[in-house]
């Protein structure tokens, strides 16, 4: 719907053994976008990262709907010599903000949120600085002035969470107690408070836990079967759900180690989604083909609504333009536009997707050692 690529996700886990495409080359007669054309040389330098242990994880490329490079390497769990494999299922982190973006686009679609309402329409509990100023928009943009709830403080209440009752209960006390960092709209500050706000507008609005609205209501039309909201009891158990592994503190660095048990039970609006490469082009595709939302919403939800704050890029490199949309972002690199999200924690998941809709290309990165996967991944290209 958005640009004259296709999307497919039929016939993906049986893509391991692709060849890399020549860098450099064009796709029915447009450039190849210069930050996947490094991605098309993978080679011998993606083994010689992989067993270094400095990569873990699933890459895929498609154009058109055609795969053009799938890379699996590591392992999925150490502790029980399980390979990663093109099926392997990985934590998404910050990429959950998206599914949540959809949900908030459906139920705006109905007729029963407004993206200018005020949060106070929605949810009780809040202080009144909050309720009556705090907007939809905002929280969708970062833009709220919300504060943090991952606190030192806070991290024994998330840990002692074992179920989805449990969670949701402890995590709507937290968000209610977030102080306010300034005048809403005024500023931007990246906050997964406004994107857990979000999570329990879904549910007061819908009728539904926020788990089982994005089951039935993103996750399903996509064809995500593979995607899902675990409990760490969950992830331990499966045999196809990875493990994150990071050092202990990442501060001080060390050998990496699972870090499975350190997560909150479940994820959240905010983060900690699970999914598979082949799920996450089917995600595009759904969006493309306006299966989750129609057409004039899709262009509304993934169309850009405030810019990002972005680093001077160094001498030779190409400017980035970012801007936040309704939870995707928008970005331009070197004149290439694309939409997607990344994802990740200190605790071992790295996770990456990309879609140019006027070139045709999706790229879906999805790892399991963190935090210098980025880097070893920019080496594979």
């Amino acid at each position: 719907m958005l640009g004259a690529g296709t999307v497919a996700a039929g016939g993906l886990l049986a893509t391991a053994g692709i060849p890399s495409a020549q860098a450099g080359d064009t796709a029915s007669g447009k450039p190849v976008p210069s930050d996947l054309a490094a991605r098309r040389r993978a080679g011998p330098a993606d083994r010689t990262l992989a067993a270094a242990y400095s990569y873990s994880g699933n890459y895929l490329l498609l154009h058109d709907g055609h795969p053009v490079l799938a890379r699996s390497y590591g392992m999925a769990d150490t502790s029980r010599s399980l390979p990663i494999t093109p099926d392997t299922v990985f934590g998404l982190g910050s990429i959950t903000k998206v599914f949540t973006g959809m949900a908030i686009g459906q139920l705006v679609q109905q007729s029963k949120i407004g993206y200018h309402e005020k949060l106070g329409g929605y949810l009780d509990g809040f202080a009144a600085e909050i309720a009556d100023n705090v907007t939809i928009h905002h929280l969708l943009t970062h833009t709220s002035g919300l504060g943090d709830i991952y606190t030192e403080a806070n991290q024994p209440i998330m840990k002692s969470w074992t179920s989805e009752a449990q969670e949701s209960d402890g995590l709507l006390a937290l968000v209610r107690a977030a102080p306010l960092n300034f005048t809403p709209g005024s500023a931007y500050l990246y906050s997964n408070v406004g994107f857990i706000v979000l999570q329990f507008v879904v549910a007061a609005v819908s009728g539904q836990t926020y788990y089982d609205y994005v089951r039935q209501h993103v996750f399903r039309p996509a064809g995500m079967a593979s995607s899902d909201f675990y409990t760490r009891d969950q992830c331990r158990d499966s045999r196809r759900i990875a493990h994150p592994y990071a050092a202990q503190d990442p501060r001080s660095g060390g050998p990496r180690v699972d870090r499975l048990k350190d997560g909150i039970s479940m994820g959240t609006g905010a983060g900690d989604a699970y999914s598979t490469v082949a799920d996450m082009v089917a995600f595009v595709g759904a969006l493309n083909g306006a299966k989750l939302l129609d057409a004039q919403h899709t262009w509304l939800a993934t169309t850009s609504k405030y810019p990002v704050p972005v680093p001077v890029p160094p001498a030779g490199k190409p400017a980035l333009y970012q801007y936040h949309c309704y939870a995707p972002l928008a970005t331009m690199v070197d004149g290439h536009w694309f939409i997607g999200h990344s994802g990740g924690s200190s605790n071992g998941w790295s996770a990456v997707f990309a879609w140019y809709p006027d070139e045709g290309y999706v790229s879906v990165d999805l790892c399991n050692y963190g935090p210098d996967e980025p880097r070893a991944v920019a080496q594979i290209g």
